[in-house]
């Protein structure tokens, strides 16, 4: 499949050098085809996955976490249907990264959309490069960095060609 977009050739390289089985059951979610997004398999895990964008003004890169509802509204991601992990990608200039973030992680800070929370459209992702952060994106990186895989060196792709290995 020819696709443009850089994510998906990215994790494709990932897997290829890991050795390890393709991707299956992939799915471009056209309404948010400007963040690359897309639904796939590897191995017995479901993933949904995103490329973040920089944002001028602001430090973090933006990625949006919504789907179509059956009135066509935008909503959050709901937590039951969501897949096992959620990909973000960021990819800008020589630095590149992945963060790879469970379901549960993502309910537990209120991202996903359950019966009784509304879950967040669009969240802002720090990599561990992003320095001097104030007091609410340093305690939004905090969390997030445990499930950020840096993609720059070999011993970084090393690392992200292990995490596929494990499922």
């Amino acid at each position: 499949m020819n696709n443009p977009f850089a994510s998906l050739a990215w994790l494709r390289s990932i897997l290829s050098q890991a050795n390890k089985q393709e991707i299956a059951n992939l799915h471009m979610e056209n309404q948010n085809f400007a963040y690359e997004g897309m639904t796939f398999k590897i191995g017995k895990y479901t993933f949904r996955s995103r490329r973040a964008k920089p944002t001028p003004k602001k430090k973090g890169y933006f990625v949006v976490f919504w789907e179509k509802d059956s009135d066509n509204n935008n909503q959050a991601y709901s937590y039951e249907d969501c897949p096992d992990h959620v990909i973000v990608h960021v990819i800008e200039h020589k630095q590149k990264g992945q963060f790879i973030f469970p379901r549960e992680l993502l309910l537990k800070h209120g991202v996903l959309r359950t019966d009784d929370r509304k879950g967040k459209m669009a969240i802002r992702v720090y990599p561990d490069w992003e320095k001097d952060l104030n007091t609410s994106a340093s305690s939004t990186q905090k969390w997030q960095l445990p499930y950020f895989i840096k993609g720059t060196t070999a011993a970084e792709i090393d690392a992200l060609q292990n995490w596929y290995l494990k499922l």
